[in-house]
């Protein structure tokens, strides 16, 4: 699929909803279970949403975009949710998601972004040379990803409790 940029922002300005949807007044032991050892919760995956919303995207598409030399990203903190959600509530990081994506995306908007910036490059610290488009569509990815996540962790909460139907649903078992 040809990236577009009208079509991404779309995608990106329903990820708050639909989290809302799913997650807000979620009862703790659905926010806080995840998949064992070294995996995420709803509250999390939030919490590093929060956080990617705070440094990531608008961040690095500056860097791209503006007439300095140096193009080298910031490197992400990937589990920086760890301590910033202590003490917050998923209903609070659910609504500072919301405030957040919705100033990340007047400020995208704000870039005036056109087909020829696509192909500017930035540095990632660990995969090198990137451009925009990739930047921008990894942001939309990130998000279904996570979407999905969430999504696994709570059916699995129930993977015992289903029985015979474990086997037909691919979902409890990855």
């Amino acid at each position: 699929m040809k990236y577009n940029l009208t079509e991404a922002t779309d995608i990106l300005k329903r990820t708050p909803k639909v989290l809302n949807e799913l997650l807000k007044h979620l009862p703790e032991n659905w926010a806080t279970n995840n998949e064992g050892e070294n995996t995420w919760s709803p509250f999390d995956v939030v919490g590093h949403l929060v956080h990617g919303e705070k440094t990531d995207w608008i961040a690095r598409a500056n860097i791209i975009l503006n007439n300095n030399t140096e193009k080298t990203f910031t490197p992400f903190d990937r589990f920086a949710q760890e301590k910033d959600s202590v003490g917050k509530s998923l209903n609070e990081l659910l609504a500072e998601f919301e405030t957040l994506r919705a100033q990340n995306l007047k400020a995208l908007s704000s870039l005036n972004i056109q087909p020829e910036d696509y192909t500017k490059e930035g540095i990632h610290p660990d995969f090198g040379t990137v451009t925009l488009e990739q930047l921008l569509s990894v942001w939309v990815a990130h998000d279904l990803g996570h979407i999905a996540q969430i999504s696994r962790v709570m059916a699995k909460q129930y993977k015992t409790n289903i029985g015979p139907w474990k086997q037909y649903l691919r979902v409890v078992n990855d």
